[in-house]
């Protein structure tokens, strides 16, 4: 629940921006009919809009000042044909704009099956050592962002640069003079937008980058309610929120202050030019050389010149939050996704549980090592429970297990095949899995118990649910089975949560179990049933335990005793040795007898809990 990593204010530069227009421009090739109908509407609509004010200029003309007439049939006509004109524009612009939405729809949509995809190729490691938050904000705010930019920002720019060109060309044939006034502040506007350019990049990388680690950390947050106000540490939350929510804040002042100040600075400098144009037309009119139309059109075209690079600095601007966010989404997209198997790879088949660890070492850091040069047997059927304090490496041996991570030194070995032999998918399917920390979507109680098996029945979600002695509960709910469970499952409690969990596992047709405390959310009572029905689901399956309560090891075949990454002890709940041994390593309180009895030494080690029934007649026995 902790906020992972301090806020740094460094802001690091942002990839090539060639990079992330040559990621993009693959996705875009892959519509390459509807964006080059896209270009077409583009180019004839503003085509289209540039012939107006010609138009305007010759209906002008059909005025003579010096003679007071109007020539109404003249500038009727200019007129209609520029309605016609500018109505046909504006249909293009209609279908260009609805053409973009669907091309951008399919291209984000393209864009976050590939995000997800990648999501699901990367390894264990890549969760542990990311925020959930951050990875949901670049799948939903990065994407959006870039999505709003492909529906509009590209058709605008596409658009700015055909009226530049455009415009630029009619006021050369119209008077060569004028454009020479014209010229002289372009240059300026020019340098401007290219330096506030690569100043607001960085900015709105910093943006999406803070708006990440604030996600991250209110999901946290979210999720961790009833830990937070169980210590009372609502100021402490509200503390670091303020911290994080003022980084943010902050970013977002600092990108949008210098994209917002960057149009208008722009415009200042172009409205400059129109009033430099209007003197020097009025001159050149005095001397014969323009007329009154020639002079309206020109400065019609000078603002639709000028008027493309004012909302060209402002486009850029939102082009820049663009660029940072399809940095983030292409970044996650370029992680490397876990190892894939060896080309001469295997499928475990006829699976029958026999697993050995041989001189296993592992770490999850290169300089820090978490299992030392481990041995361990599992023969077929048998129940191998591990035991240790927090940290000692109990977890890691089942992330090795599952391959989610490959060891560093050493073999595992399922059936006398190198683990990393054969396929990820047939050595995970051999497992069926139950952990501490439950997972439950969204749907109904069947789906979740049937996740794990495809094509399951209810008479075997039924019978899975009474061996963990959840169906009568099932049953006294509105719809049964049928019963849809809040997101993360939150109607239900979490000893329910578990025990759905434990018959998701029952139903599957695994070989190997592996239950990482699986019971510590149900009470003695209901602990004593699932007991009874483990023993029954193991018949004839090799299973790992992680535990800490006694009842939960007390009929394992080996109990492997693990402390910072190495086995101290192995054996059996009724052997000695390692009983001695974890007496030395663990004195003995003074209110309690002295390690005479394997059962006394469980109970007095930092490993095991001591709070059913059972264990407390057990230690008045005692």
């Amino acid at each position: 629940m902790a906020l992972k990593g301090p806020i740094s204010e460094k802001t690091d530069k942002p990839k090539d921006t060639k990079y992330v227009i040559r990621r993009l421009w693959a996705y875009f090739y892959q519509h390459k009919w509807m964006l080059s109908l896209a270009i077409l509407l583009t180019v004839f609509s503003n085509m289209l809009a540039l012939v107006g004010p010609m138009l305007s200029g010759y209906a002008i003309d059909a005025i003579e000042p010096g003679k007071g007439l109007v020539i109404f049939q003249k500038v009727f006509y200019y007129a209609g044909w520029m309605i016609a004109f500018y109505v046909a524009s504006s249909v293009l612009s209609y279908l260009l704009a609805i053409l973009m939405i669907k091309l951008s729809q399919k291209i984000v949509k393209r864009m976050r099956e590939d995000l997800f995809s990648r999501l699901v190729e990367l390894p264990v490691g890549y969760f542990d050592r990311n925020q959930a938050g951050d990875i949901i904000s670049r799948i939903s705010y990065d994407i959006d962002t870039v999505n709003t930019s492909l529906s509009t920002d590209i058709v605008q720019m596409l658009a700015s640069v055909i009226t530049v060109i455009g415009s630029f060309l009619m006021m050369m044939l119209i008077s060569p003079e004028l454009v020479l006034v014209i010229l002289v502040t372009i240059p300026l506007s020019i340098f401007y937008t290219r330096y506030m350019s690569k100043k607001i990049k960085p900015l709105f990388r910093k943006r999406s980058a803070r708006l990440g680690e604030l996600n991250g950390f209110v999901e946290e947050m979210v999720s961790g309610q009833k830990t937070i106000k169980a210590y009372a540490a609502e100021t402490s939350v509200m503390g670091r929120f303020d911290r994080l929510n003022s980084a943010t804040v902050d970013a977002y002042y600092d990108a949008e202050y210098y994209g917002s100040i960057t149009g208008p600075t722009v415009n200042f400098i172009n409205n400059l030019s129109v009033s430099l144009v209007t003197v020097v037309g009025a001159i050149l009119f005095l001397f014969g050389k323009m007329t009154l139309g020639n002079i309206s059109s020109f400065i019609q075209y000078s603002r639709k010149f000028s008027g493309p690079i004012n909302e060209a600095a402002n486009i850029i601007s939102e082009l820049q939050s663009a660029a940072a966010a399809a940095e983030r989404v292409f970044r996650l997209m370029d992680e490397q996704p876990e190892v894939g198997d060896k080309d001469n790879a295997v499928e475990l088949m006829d699976i029958k549980g026999d697993v050995k660890l041989e001189g296993v070492s592992f770490g999850y850091v290169p300089d820090k090592l978490i299992i030392k040069n481990l041995f361990l047997h599992a023969r077929p059927g048998s129940l191998t429970a591990i035991v240790g304090p927090t940290g000692a490496g109990k977890t890691t041996i089942i992330n090795l297990l599952m391959r989610y991570y490959d060891v560093w030194d050493g073999n595992i070995f399922v059936d006398g095949l190198e683990t990393r032999g054969v396929t990820r998918e047939s050595l995970r399917k051999a497992y069926a899995m139950v952990l501490q920390d439950t997972w439950l979507f969204q749907g109904s109680i069947f789906d979740n118990i049937a996740y794990g098996k495809e094509a399951a029945t209810l008479e075997e979600v039924v019978s899975a649910a009474k061996l963990v002695g959840i169906h009568s509960f099932i049953k006294r709910l509105p719809e049964g089975y049928q019963t849809i469970i809040n997101e993360d499952g939150m109607n239900i409690s979490k000893g329910q949560k578990q025990l759905l969990t434990i018959a998701r596992a029952m139903l599957l047709d695994a070989k190997m179990l592996i239950l990482d405390e699986a019971t510590s959310n149900v009470d003695t009572r209901t602990e004593v049933k699932i007991q009874k029905a483990m023993r029954k689901l193991m018949e004839e399956k090799t299973c790992f335990v992680i535990a800490h309560r006694l009842s939960t090891i007390q009929g394992a075949d080996n109990i492997l005793v693990v402390d910072q990454g190495n086995v101290v002890e192995q054996g059996t709940h009724g052997a000695r040795g390692w009983c001695k041994t974890l007496c030395h390593a663990n004195p003995v309180p003074l209110s309690l007898p002295p390690c005479h009895s394997p059962l006394v030494t469980l109970l007095v080690t930092n490993y095991f809990t001591w709070i059913s029934i059972g264990v407390s007649r057990c230690i008045v026995g005692a």
